[in-house]
């Protein structure tokens, strides 16, 4: 991956509306990470995957069709006075810029175009879309520190609605794996220990981190890691739940917790990232 910097040798798209208020700088990118139960958006500064300002944040509307989110994408957009190309992850498969499943929101999106859908609610803009976990690891992989993220294979998972998952070798995303849709002894992996599940049935850190233990030991025997990467917004309390885990592969906390899927998304749009 090129550094967000070499806008020249990205091919990076215009800014649109001249009306905008924010300066189109070359540093600075648009990010939405759409989930099952938010959608959140913010600014992003490339150069060092901080955003710019705060994050802003509205229910996934119910039911989460196409043109729903697409709408709150807009309101979003338009609450930061932002006019230009926008990077946005979706929960699922998202191949040749075509949504290919739609597991944790509404089957409508199978078969939706990206640039077709939210160019039409953003006004004509440019978007990139891609899967919400493989976003998350691109910007994990980029700003994450040298924590050995680039040698070897290394899984990055991201618990939330569902599981999700980015697959890394020496550095390079293998895209849409899905992992959170592996059986793990007799049952899907996500239905076992999302962090959905967790709530909903009231277990302790402790209970849960067994359930995890378990979907994370299956993967070890696929796929020998080097090492796993825990995302998603209850990575906010990694350091009460990881020491708790039971497996051979080292885990670590995502350095950008939850924020890692709209950087990713801001990342993919400045680089004409096309999965």
């Amino acid at each position: 991956m090129t550094d967000a910097s070499s806008g020249a040798a990205l091919g990076r798209v215009s800014y649109l509306g001249a009306d905008s208020t924010h300066d189109p700088s070359p540093h600075l990118g648009f990010g939405i990470d759409i989930g099952g139960s938010g959608v959140k958006g913010a600014m992003v500064d490339l150069r060092t995957g901080s955003f710019v300002g705060d994050r802003l944040r509205r229910d996934t509307p119910q039911p989460a069709t196409p043109d729903a989110v697409a709408r709150t994408c807009r309101e979003i957009t338009d609450h930061f006075g932002w006019a230009g190309p926008v990077g946005i992850t979706v929960p699922g498969v998202v191949r040749d810029g075509v949504v290919r499943s739609a597991a944790n929101i509404d089957p409508s999106w199978k078969g939706a175009g990206i640039q077709n859908l939210f160019g039409r609610h953003l006004g004509g803009r440019n978007v990139a879309g891609l899967n919400d976990a493989d976003a998350a690891g691109l910007a994990e992989v980029r700003f994450g520190g040298e924590r050995g993220l680039n040698d070897g294979t290394v899984i990055l998972l991201t618990f939330g609605t569902g599981i999700g998952s980015a697959l890394f070798h020496d550095g390079v995303l293998v895209p849409n794996t899905e992992f959170g849709h592996l059986e793990v002894g007799g049952r899907i992996a996500e239905a076992r220990a999302s962090a959905k599940v967790r709530a909903d049935r009231g277990w302790s850190y402790r209970k849960w981190s067994g359930k995890v233990s378990r979907v994370l030991a299956h993967y070890e025997q696929i796929f020998s890691p080097s090492l796993f990467v825990v995302g998603g917004g209850i990575s906010r309390k990694a350091d009460v739940w990881i020491p708790m885990l039971t497996v051979d592969t080292p885990v670590i906390a995502a350095n950008l917790r939850n924020t890692a899927g709209i950087v990713g998304a801001a990342m993919a749009v400045d680089e004409g990232l096309r999965m």
